[in-house]
């Protein structure tokens, strides 16, 4: 596959656990390196804007609502393959029925809290990690090699 970037949001039941440095080792240890990195306490124009591809859904007012009520940590994570790796790092979107070892079944309570978030294609990580970063804003891990 190569080396891509995804982005990946720890959302703010992760933060509210105090969870964000067990997140990011969890990352790491997979090879799936921070390049770009901050806080942000999305507004509910950024959360509607973000999530428009759910608009329609039944579920989208409590997400926005949900992705409103506190802080997250935005990230763009570099690795090989990082997008299948990522999602494989953060399981399935219902906690229940995510593998053992996941970051959602060890920290989410629920399909709507579910801890984290990850770009699901290329194109849809294209698309996310520009909705959040500048490229000034994201540095290769490359430098440190």
């Amino acid at each position: 596959m190569g080396i891509e970037r995804t982005l990946s949001i720890i959302k703010p039941d992760g933060l509210q656990k105090g969870i964000i440095g067990k997140i990011i080792s969890r990352f790491e240890k997979e090879g799936l390196k921070p390049v770009a990195a901050r806080m942000a306490w999305l507004s509910q124009k950024e959360a509607e804007g973000f999530y428009a591809v759910h608009r329609e859904r039944p579920f989208f007012k409590d997400l926005v609502a949900f992705m409103t009520s506190g802080p997250a940590l935005l990230m763009v994570l570099e690795g090989e393959n990082a997008i299948a790796k990522n999602r494989e790092v953060m399981g399935a979107t219902d906690p229940a029925k995510a593998a053992a070892g996941t970051i959602r079944k060890d920290f989410a309570t629920s399909v709507e809290k579910n801890t984290v978030h990850g770009s699901d294609s290329p194109e849809t990580a294209k698309g996310e990690i520009a909705y959040f970063f500048r490229d000034t804003e994201i540095f290769p891990y490359a430098w440190a090699r």
